[in-house]
């Protein structure tokens, strides 16, 4: 398996991805923000669309679309709340944007389709610098405001009062997870972006109440879901992102059963 240049790649890519996301996707379980990770991944899409028909690389259209979308959501903070129809609008025509963007410019059909659906086997070295440089630059940022992140996950009243910018927080973050986002596309696509960034952070929580203990819990199953899904899939021949996105909900699932027994 490793002596195709192309099987290295995808360990490393997402090796990358399954880091940022098992850790930034513990704070985006913490914080209950999951639908804003879910609408980021949506958003997106339209962003690739765009920046393929300005002749931009979709990941970069993505990335910046992607990020702005998170600083305004977080600017807005908890306005958003009781907003469900209008947001689920929103989002439904930057989807219906995205194809249209798509049937004016159709010569990144392939890699807005790979950004949809996830292709780690079509990850080359120069994406791979990029998937690094980004990885670098969210948990370098991730650990500036670890201290305040958590402060107002846990009690936000509290960390208001002792004088935390909530909204600011919330903007660094939604910053942060909009490129969680944009990495985990190049692994599962932006359809099973929470096959990653979900499912080893909720079943992390199942099993651990410490931070730190679930922070590396969530860490590893996302690495451990990553590398057995590629290997299953060369050597089955089926679809990477239906490996990696069934030992995600076969993780949580087993979480779900340890926490009843524990709790007999």
């Amino acid at each position: 398996m490793f002596e195709y240049e192309f099987m290295i790649n995808a360990f490393l890519a997402s090796s990358i991805a399954a880091i940022v996301s098992g850790i930034v996707g513990f704070f985006l379980v913490l914080r209950q923000q999951i639908f804003a990770g879910h609408a980021l991944a949506h958003l997106g899409f339209t962003g690739a669309t765009g920046a393929a028909l300005l002749g931009i690389p979709p990941l970069w259209g993505m990335i910046a679309f992607t990020v702005v979308a998170g600083i305004v959501m977080g600017a807005l903070g908890g306005r958003l709340s009781g907003y469900d129809i209008a947001v689920s609008i929103t989002l439904s025509l930057s989807l219906g944007a995205g194809l249209l963007f798509l049937h004016f410019f159709t010569a990144y059909a392939t890699q807005v389709t790979m950004l949809l659906f996830g292709n780690v086997l079509g990850i080359n070295t120069s994406m791979l610098v990029s998937l690094s440089w980004l990885a670098l630059l969210v948990l370098t940022t991730l650990t500036a405001i670890a201290r305040p992140l958590i402060f107002s996950s846990l009690q936000p009243e509290v960390a208001e009062a002792k004088g935390v910018s909530l909204r600011a927080v919330s903007i660094l973050f939604l910053a942060i997870v909009a490129i969680a986002v944009a990495q985990c596309t190049q692994i599962v696509g932006m359809l099973l972006v929470f096959t990653l960034m979900v499912g080893p952070a909720a079943a992390a929580q199942n099993l651990t109440r410490r931070i730190s203990s679930g922070i590396v819990c969530a860490t590893l199953f996302a690495l451990a879901q990553a590398w057995i899904g590629i290997t299953l899939a060369f050597y089955t021949d089926w679809p990477t992102s239906f490996w990696i996105s069934a030992l995600s909900a076969a993780v949580y699932g087993a979480s779900l059963l340890i926490r009843w027994w524990r709790s007999l």
